[in-house]
């Protein structure tokens, strides 16, 4: 560690690093928000205006003035832009909406694709790309399953 040549490397190299973490971090940035999820996101200022780029990709809700529910409704990438309240932008982020890491399972059959949660024990689950038939099939019973539920929860809350 002794050599002059070395300690200038070393200089040069923590004076950068110190740059790097001075330098005001970017208001533009990113966003990952997985398909079929919520995020809370939260921002300096109070929103005025909430402006989605594409609201297929991801849907946005004011929770409080400073809090956001960022939902990922397809997969893709959009833009989500805050104004505050007199107008000004204060955030311009891109929204990524991914697939679940882990869990799921694809089985592709004949040209067709079926997905499959397997976490802990395998389930049909609706993913886009899946054949027509396995998909509204799935979606069906789950709507029937979710409105089998709700329909105990609202009879015993009387």
């Amino acid at each position: 560690m002794g050599s002059p040549r070395f300690r200038i490397a070393l200089s040069a190299g923590l004076a950068a690093v110190s740059l790097c973490l001075a330098a005001p971090a970017s208001a533009e940035g990113t966003v990952s928000v997985i398909v079929d999820r919520a995020k809370v996101f939260h921002i300096e200022g109070e929103a005025g205006t909430i402006i989605i780029g594409n609201p297929s990709i991801a849907d946005v809700v004011i929770n409080d003035p400073t809090t956001l529910i960022i939902t990922g409704k397809s997969y893709g990438t959009t833009n989500l832009v805050i104004l505050d309240t007199e107008g000004q932008p204060i955030v311009d982020e891109v929204i990524v909406v991914q697939a679940p890491e882990g869990g799921i399972v694809t089985v592709q059959r004949s040209g067709s694709r079926f997905s499959y949660n397997c976490a802990p024990t395998c389930q049909p689950t609706l993913n886009m790309g899946d054949h027509d038939d396995f998909f509204k099939t799935t979606g069906e019973q789950a709507t029937q399953h979710s409105a089998i539920a709700t329909t105990s929860a609202d009879s015993g809350q009387e």
